[in-house]
């Protein structure tokens, strides 16, 4: 405590009465400082550690930190910020409002998407749109809503038949894998030279294809070519007919070890197998399936912490199960499960599951006619969880059918 002075002492002990010091005697205190006291570089440094939804308000708090969002110095310090939590962009029957889901805020925030087109693919902070009735290919942006239109790929021989597509690298690379096994082509559009590369014939790599490796889960080898799937109306389908608008072109890319900035796409051939595809020495390869030929499942594939994985549901002895497994050494192991109690929901329900991965995380959206719901496991510790309901302005509940992650990054240009 502050200790009068000698004059006011003396006062207060011949008086009885006690006085407040002096103002000479006070001890003079200063309001603390506050952000608008600090200096504008280091301003930016704390708005660009802040949240990335908080973008969309900081610009309308005062005119000093909206000068500062729009600034070049504001982007090149969230370039500085080393990662950032994902993003699931979320896809629904409902093409508005489009939503994403905040995995670090654990919150649902409103997104920028391409009109009339469909996201098929996505890498570092960009998703790529693709429009259904031409065909043009266009990256956005989600977080800031800048797009740019991508030029036509090159033709082949003809008008093949679109399989996959694929997104990777930084900067980003744009893989379009057309034809039938073992027919397959791929041409690659390199954003650093603005281009496509002309489509290239992939060669087949025979040591690793399903006529060279047992198949898993017990079941026969791979003559018989057909596996079933779980429609989004709960049908059982065959595995040659389109399953969803939404992952028809779906792959997942992870880093080659073949080539610096050179990818593996994984996608799912029309046989059910999984095809690998090495863009750095051209080639491919069909890995073994996981689970007999004739059982009933819904299968997709993820990309997580620079491999892929399987998700696999499948029912089996009155309960069913949905697991992740990753391709090594010639053959599939189980990673995580999902908890049975909690995987026990889907049992009778014909499910279908679409799944998409990001750093150790992995979402499993779940859908039919009697259940939906969204899921997220963390791969190392196989922990799950399901996502809180998204709440619409009409109050009603948002069924998601499918998502694609992005890290959100206001600084990335397309």
């Amino acid at each position: 405590m502050q200790q009068p002075c000698g004059s006011h002492r003396r006062m207060e002990l011949s008086t009885g009465m006690s006085m407040a010091p002096p103002a000479s005697c006070r001890k003079r205190k200063c309001p603390p400082p506050g952000l608008a006291d600090i200096h504008e570089d280091m301003l930016e440094r704390v708005l660009a550690r802040l949240p990335p939804a908080s973008f969309f308000r900081l610009r309308a708090v005062c005119r000093e930190w909206r000068a500062a969002a729009a600034s070049p110095t504001f982007l090149d310090a969230c370039a500085r910020v080393p990662s950032r939590d994902p993003w699931f962009l979320m896809l629904s029957e409902r093409a508005r409002p489009t939503v994403a889901f905040d995995a670090g805020e654990r919150s649902w925030n409103p997104c920028h998407a391409a009109p009339g087109s469909m996201p098929v693919a996505a890498s570092g902070g960009l998703v790529l749109y693709r429009a259904p009735a031409t065909g043009a290919l266009s990256v956005s942006n989600p977080l800031t809503g800048a797009s740019r239109a991508l030029p036509t790929p090159p033709q082949g021989h003809g008008v093949p038949q679109l399989h996959a597509i694929a997104m990777y690298g930084s900067p980003y690379r744009v893989a379009l894998f057309t034809g039938e096994v073992p027919d397959l082509s791929m041409s690659v559009f390199d954003s650093s030279k603005d281009s496509w590369e002309a489509p290239v014939a992939l060669a087949r790599r025979s040591e690793t294809s399903t006529t060279d490796a047992p198949a898993q889960g017990g079941g026969g080898g791979g003559d018989d070519s057909t596996v079933y799937f779980l429609s989004k109306s709960g049908d059982v389908v065959a595995t040659n007919m389109q399953r969803s608008a939404s992952k028809q072109y779906s792959s997942v890319a992870v880093p080659s070890e073949r080539g610096a900035g050179e990818a593996v796409a994984y996608f799912l051939g029309h046989s059910g197998t999984v095809v690998a595809c090495d863009t750095a020495t051209r080639t491919f390869a069909e890995l073994p399936r996981i689970l007999p030929v004739h059982f009933e499942y819904s299968i997709d594939l993820v990309a997580c912490n620079g491999a892929a994985y399987a998700v696999v549901l499948s029912e089996y002895l009155d309960t069913a199960s949905l697991r992740l497994w990753q391709f090594a050494d010639g053959a599939w192991r189980q990673v995580a499960a999902m908890p049975p109690a909690m995987s026990h929901g889907f049992y009778g329900k014909k499910a279908d599951i679409n799944c998409v991965g990001h750093g150790d995380r992995v979402m499993v959206c779940v859908s039919s006619g009697d259940v939906n719901g969204c899921f997220m496991c963390d791969v190392g510790s196989d922990r799950w969880e399901e996502l809180p309901k998204c709440i619409n302005g009409d109050g009603e509940v948002n069924e998601f059918l499918a998502a694609f992650s992005f890290e959100p990054r206001v600084e990335i240009n397309v």
